[in-house]
C-alpha cells in the first residue's frame, strides 16, 4: 500500500530549521515532547534529524553550562549521530517496517528532495496490526470452511463424530 495513506505532511509535523540555533531547537523539542525531529533547510530539502542525544553530546562537548550559550550554535554546525533515512513518496509501506525498528518516524521526500511530511513507527505497526488481524480472520474463515467441507464429507462416508474432534484444537 502507498505510504501517502499513512503520512502525515509537513503542515503537521513539527521540524526545526538547519538554520535555528540550538536553543531554538531545544525549546521546539520540549514543547512539543518530541525526542527526535527532522531538520529541513530553508528552501525545504531534508537535512537531517536532530535527537535529544544530539543536542546532550552537543552541550557536553561545548562544556558550557549557561542555557543561552546554545544561542551560538547554529543546528547545520552539530555533530549528529545519524539521520533518519528518507524515503521517496512512491515508496510502499511494507518497505518500511523494518527501518521503523530503528527509527521513531521516517521522512518522506519527493523526487527533488523536497520534504513532504512523515510517516511515523505507530502508523506502520497499526498498519501491520491491521494486516495480521486481516489475516487470521480469513484463515479461520478458511479453517472453517475446511471443517464444514469435511463434517460433509466424513458424514457421506459413514465416519462417526468422534474422530473429528481434532478440529476443534486446529481451528
Amino acid at each position: 500500500m502507498n505510504i501517502l495513506f499513512y503520512l502525515l505532511p509537513k503542515s503537521d509535523v513539527i521540524y526545526v530549521y538547519d538554520d535555528d540555533t540550538l536553543r531554538q531547537a531545544v525549546e521546539k523539542m520540549e514543547y512539543h515532547k518530541y525526542s527526535a525531529v527532522p531538520i529541513i533547510t530553508r528552501a525545504g530539502t531534508y537535512a537531517g534529524t536532530l535527537t535529544e542525544g544530539d543536542i546532550l553530546w552537543e552541550i557536553k562537548r561545548m562544556r558550557k553550562a549557561d542555557f543561552h550559550e546554545l544561542e551560538n550554535v547554529r543546528v547545520r554546525s552539530m555533530n549528529r549521530k545519524r539521520d533518519n533515512q528518507p524515503v521517496n513518496i512512491n515508496c510502499e509501506i511494507e518497505d518500511l517496517v523494518m527501518t521503523a525498528m530503528n527509527q521513531n518516524f521516517i521522512p518522506v521526500i519527493d523526487d527533488n528532495g523536497t520534504f513532504i511530511g512523515i510517516v511515523t513507527r505507530k502508523s506502520i505497526i497499526e498498519y501491520c496490526y491491521n494486516r495480521c488481524k486481516k489475516t487470521v480472520t480469513m484463515s479461520r474463515r478458511s479453517c472453517n470452511a475446511l471443517k464444514d467441507s469435511c463434517n460433509i464429507l466424513c458424514k457421506s462416508c459413514n465416519i462417526p463424530d468422534k474422530k473429528l474432534v481434532g478440529w476443534e484444537r486446529v481451528c
